[in-house]
């Protein structure tokens, strides 16, 4: 264990680790995603260790090369986040919409000159589509089930070419209360069937797991197979949103 912090070797200890992990079950009974993170924002916290360093760096080469190499002209992010990772990226067009006001006033003071990039809430979409719809470091820390369901329909829906998912991909309770892993290709095989999942990560010569017991996350990229029938209705739902529409790279601006 020499190299690991504290609570890395504690995490390693199964039964602790199984103990952590019922006590989170039992507090997510009483969570909320948005309010989880808008109170981590406005009290001084970050993205993540995800989003900084040399992680960040890696997932924005693997993320300019993509748009490079497939002519991608515009880009919609599901949970920007503070904006940190972004300032790596190089994207011709890129609206980040998260849940936290807080996170939002962040991007907008971090990117304030430049005219290439808009940040709204979550609750101000508005039909907006893109070539490009990406969820990174996002999908295990959706607790709530309807939470999940309406971030996957929404980044499949205004998406037209790609959806990019940054994510660990199995149902596995996190020890921390914010996170949950989930199997969402699963949920892709059954919702839209009109994209294909054309890239994904290779598998690990080792552990599944990293140093806590956690399952690793990497690049899932699901490419449209029929743009007009990308995904499938809802009986009975229509998520309070509007049907994206076509071509409408940025999101109108507010009064």
């Amino acid at each position: 264990m020499a190299g690991m912090t504290l609570k890395g070797q504690l995490l390693k200890i199964g039964p602790l680790r199984s103990i952590l992990r019922a006590r989170a079950a039992r507090e997510r009974g009483r969570f909320s995603s948005s309010g989880y993170w808008e109170d981590r924002y406005h009290g001084g916290g970050s993205s993540g260790a995800g989003s900084y360093g040399a992680q960040a760096e890696a997932k924005a080469s693997y993320l300019n090369e993509f748009v490079s190499n497939h002519g991608v002209r515009s880009v919609i992010e599901l949970g920007c986040g503070d904006g940190n990772q972004l300032r790596h990226t190089d994207y011709p067009i890129y609206v980040g919409f998260d849940v936290s006001e807080t996170a939002i006033a962040r991007c907008k003071e971090l990117f304030a000159s430049d005219g290439t990039k808009d940040f709204l809430l979550l609750d101000e979409y508005e039909g907006q589509t893109a070539d490009l719809v990406m969820s990174l470091d996002v999908v295990y820390h959706l607790i709530e089930d309807q939470v999940f369901e309406d971030h996957m329909r929404l980044l499949f829906s205004a998406a037209r070419r790609f959806v990019v998912i940054y994510s660990s991909n199995e149902n596995r309770l996190g020890v921390a209360t914010h996170v949950a892993h989930r199997e969402f290709t699963r949920w892709a095989e059954q919702n839209a069937p009109k994209w294909t999942l054309t890239a994904k990560p290779p598998e690990p010569k080792g552990s599944r797991r990293g140093p806590s017991g956690e399952p690793i996350a990497g690049f899932y990229v699901y490419s449209a197979t029929q743009p007009e029938l990308r995904l499938r209705r809802h009986p009975g739902r229509s998520g309070g949103r509007r049907t994206p529409s076509p071509g409408s790279d940025r999101p109108p601006r507010r009064p």
